[in-house]
């Protein structure tokens, strides 16, 4: 009775007791406590447990169960575990999926692997499958499910509802239907309350709503994202170049395009060259941060020599090099501030470039300000502490430079990248770091050259 009380929670009890439960090969115990898991809670099991250990227990749920946890784990996670079935295991499991999920998952396999699970699949499944393996991954197309609800704008409701009760057997959610004409070429939707509450012998062509937002098969699935997630969209349908309705893609699919998008910005700013995650082999955890680790080595040498250059001024004034740190991360900051701010800006679709001048002169007034302030700290608590006016003077002169510089550098920086089709992201991290800290130096031994 304990056992059939305990309830799901990923704890460290949970997880030693269901290490129990496989290690005794106690499939009752497995069988009742997964029984009423969400998949996607399931699926976070694997990382706990080993693939031929997630096997077993996945082998004791039913077929449908299965599928969706294979469905919701991660590509790598995912990968692993099919390799421990035979193509028409595969096969099997697949045909309880939609059609973007199956072609999404056959794009993980081997070629000679996907063409045996390919013949396993179910007539209309397959022919759905087909038809979507011919786009690209990041496209309209390859994102979107080829199940939906579609009526005939001459149809009347009661048809249109018979219908509804065919098509819903394929299609587990829907939130409208389609309507199309003669040929199948999009002409707008109808709510399914206005189905409900409109008279039976009603024309669909009465009660349908020809605005309607739909997008390309080639358009990006990025751009896709950001089209439903401006108008609030919780699905889209997807036309061909000819205007004829062939698919439609959910809220459930934008969100992987928007959680990757965001996963990459965020490795790319901080100097991570590839996707990668944590449980990733070290060979190729190294291998994504190593280059840009490469660069800071290259700009750290650069400073050592170049302040090797200035060492006439550290030998007859030493307290000089105490405030490098300090110049170093002022422009280091400032410059990672304004890029992010402008990478920021390029990222929404709905930005409106005001152009260069004047986006540079109100950066520079922002600038100021930042600069005119953080001297004047300085200043005064360098002089509260060192008792040195000259030396004070000139390391808050040197500071308001720096400041100066790194906005410009800072904003300047992602925009050229953006413009020669780069990702102004690689502006945010390392790069301009490390360009900054060179400038912050020279600008630095500069002033004190000049004033000392």
């Amino acid at each position: 009775m304990e056992e059939q009380a305990l309830e799901f929670e990923l704890t460290k009890e949970f997880r030693d007791r269901f290490q129990q439960a496989l290690d005794e090969h106690d499939d009752s115990f497995i069988r009742n406590i997964l029984q009423d898991v969400k998949a996607a809670d399931i699926a976070s099991l694997f990382n706990e447990f080993t693939t031929e250990e997630s096997k077993y227990f996945l082998d004791l749920l039913p077929i449908e169960v299965q599928s969706e946890v294979i469905r919701d784990l991660d590509s790598q996670t995912r990968k692993q575990y099919l390799k421990l079935h035979e193509p028409q295991t595969i096969a099997i499991l697949l045909n309880q999926l939609l059609s973007d999920d199956t072609a999404d998952i056959l794009h993980e396999l081997p070629v000679k692997e996907r063409e045996e699970v390919f013949v396993g699949l179910e007539p209309e499944l397959r022919s759905q499958v087909t038809e979507l393996l011919r786009y690209e991954e990041n496209v309209a197309g390859g994102l979107m499910a080829k199940e939906l609800i579609r009526a005939h704008v001459n149809w009347t409701v009661v048809q249109c509802v018979e219908e509804i009760r065919k098509q819903a057997e394929n299609v587990s959610k829907f939130y409208q239907v389609y309507v199309v004409d003669d040929h199948d070429k999009l002409l707008g939707r109808v709510a399914l309350q206005d189905l409900i509450i409109s008279d039976a012998r009603t024309i669909v062509a009465d009660i349908y709503e020809s605005d309607i937002i739909s997008v390309e098969t080639y358009m990006e699935d990025r751009e896709v994202a950001e089209i439903m997630k401006k108008y609030e969209l919780v699905s889209v349908p997807v036309v061909n170049v000819q205007g004829y309705l062939v698919g439609r893609i959910t809220i459930d699919d934008v969100v992987d395009v928007i959680t990757e998008q965001a996963d990459e910005e965020r490795q790319m700013m901080t100097g991570i060259s590839e996707n990668v995650e944590e449980d990733d082999s070290i060979w190729r955890n190294t291998r994504a941060r190593l280059p840009w680790l490469l660069i800071g080595i290259f700009g750290g040498l650069m400073n050592a020599k170049f302040m090797g250059l200035f060492e006439a001024e550290l030998m007859r004034v030493t307290a000089i090099a105490f405030f490098t740190p300090l110049i170093q991360a002022t422009g280091g900051n400032v410059g990672i501030q304004s890029s992010s701010l402008i990478v920021q800006s390029l990222a929404n679709p709905d930005f409106v470039d005001e152009g260069l001048w004047k986006r540079l002169v109100k950066v520079f007034f922002v600038a100021i300000l930042n600069g005119v302030f953080l001297s004047v700290l300085v200043w005064g608590a360098n002089v509260l502490l060192f008792q040195e006016y000259t030396l004070s003077l000139v390391v808050s002169i040197a500071l308001f430079s720096v400041v100066l510089f790194a906005s410009f550098i800072g904003t300047i920086t992602p925009l050229i990248l953006n413009r020669f089709g780069f990702n102004p992201a690689l502006a945010a991290g390392p790069f301009i770091t490390t360009t900054n800290d060179l400038l912050g130096l020279t600008l630095y031994f500069f002033t004190v050259h000049l004033m000392l």
